[in-house]
């Protein structure tokens, strides 16, 4: 193995925007593999080829490989000469060390200025691993299936194909601004924006010193796992306690949910606007809990002049949870904490608010100077993957 052959699928449909899409691909595998030993990362037509070392890491690039997104499939590969007799020697040499009874030739090529056709190399060369190894050809079922892809200046053979997480490459898509709360949900909302391609900050709204920092502590380290995807991730630390507490003090308990939440989106607001940012993503699932209702939705929304992004709104908690195993982040959120949700929560929130409710019950707060006062004490941190 002294090369990697990355292809993608989403990628190729774009136009002529794709070249803006592959820019960004390359530069988040480079990212990715930082320090590993690739040397370089060179665009060919449909696919990207990583150049190796000879020190590399290979089984370090694998993991890493299989977490960026905008990568459908790669391959560890052998580059060799354009020369079809020397592709079957190498083959011949490479095929000493595997064992099987049947095989098949699936070979690509890229370059049509190249004398033989895909089904003229699989015959050659499936006759000569046929004569040098006394296996049968299998196309259906094969023990081994051998890989040929002829491009411009060189050939690469691989053995297999190893899955990507799919999607569009972090970053094409714009900023985000996503609020973490340390649960189970809004790491999967995060994960899910990514993968569409969305660069997001992340902002945790906090208790302390009220409730202890364990919620700060969980929610860094999911920062850390995400940058697995994002490679720069910035977090926002929010203390709203003290802007809980004038709430309680000032407004109706049934309410007071929904205006925790609608502090937050202007909170939220703001920093995005700092970031540039295009839009907030929330974790919230349709009719999971009583803020998460239509109407509570809506009157949460209204507090913010930005779109607010939902990408888990119709999947239903089983869904997400399945998926924050898939990510890794289960294990994380499910450590116990205590968050500013569980802070002067009343027993009986509304399930149906009114706009007219929730800006009357909020001309008793000075919404303004609670939000500058929260700002005015934000913590700022960042993660970089490698670090």
């Amino acid at each position: 193995m002294n090369s990697v052959v990355v292809h993608y699928h989403e990628l190729a449909l774009k136009g002529k925007n794709r070249p803006f899409f592959i820019r960004q691909l390359v530069k988040n595998l480079l990212s990715a593999t930082r320090g590993l030993g690739v040397q370089q990362a060179l665009r060919q037509p449909g696919r990207i080829i990583l150049e190796l070392d000879q020190n590399a890491q290979k089984t370090e690039i694998k993991q890493r490989l299989g977490k960026v997104f905008g990568v459908a499939n790669f391959s560890p590969a052998h580059k060799m000469p354009l020369d079809i007799e020397i592709i079957k020697k190498m083959i011949s040499q490479l095929i000493q060390e595997k064992t099987f009874s049947s095989f098949r030739i699936r070979a690509r090529r890229g370059d049509k200025e190249f004398p033989m056709n895909s089904v003229q190399i699989n015959e050659v060369v499936g006759t000569w691993v046929k004569q040098a190894t006394g296996s049968r050809v299998d196309l259906d079922n094969a023990e081994l299936t051998i890989h040929i892809e002829v491009l411009t200046r060189e050939a690469f053979c691989y053995f297999e194909k190893l899955p990507g997480p799919g999607g569009l490459p972090v970053g094409v898509s714009g900023r985000v601004v996503c609020l973490l709360s340390g649960g189970i949900d809004s790491p999967v909302a995060a994960y899910r924006m990514m993968r569409r391609g969305a660069d997001p900050v992340f902002v945790h709204f906090h208790s302390h010193p009220f409730l202890s920092r364990a919620s700060q502590e969980k929610t860094r380290d999911l920062i850390k796992l995400l940058a697995q995807y994002q490679y720069v991730s910035k977090l926002y630390l929010v203390p709203f306690g003290e802007l809980q507490r004038q709430v309680v003090l000032s407004t109706p308990a049934p309410l007071r949910v929904i205006l925790y939440r609608r502090l937050m989106m202007r909170i939220a607001e703001v920093i995005a606007r700092q970031n540039h940012a295009m839009a907030l993503v929330t974790g919230e699932s349709l009719g999971q809990v009583a803020s998460q209702t239509l109407e509570n939705i809506s009157v949460i929304q209204e507090a913010s002049s930005l779109p607010i992004l939902r990408p888990l709104i119709g999947m239903d908690k089983e869904e997400i949870i399945q998926q924050a195993k898939g990510t890794g982040t289960y294990e994380i959120s499910i450590i116990p904490d205590q968050d500013c949700c569980q802070l002067f929560v009343p027993k009986h929130p509304v399930v149906k608010c009114s706009l007219d409710d929730a800006k009357k019950a909020e001309q008793r707060l000075d919404v303004h100077g609670l939000v500058k006062l929260a700002l005015e004490r934000v913590e700022v941190t960042g993660v970089s993957y490698p670090s």
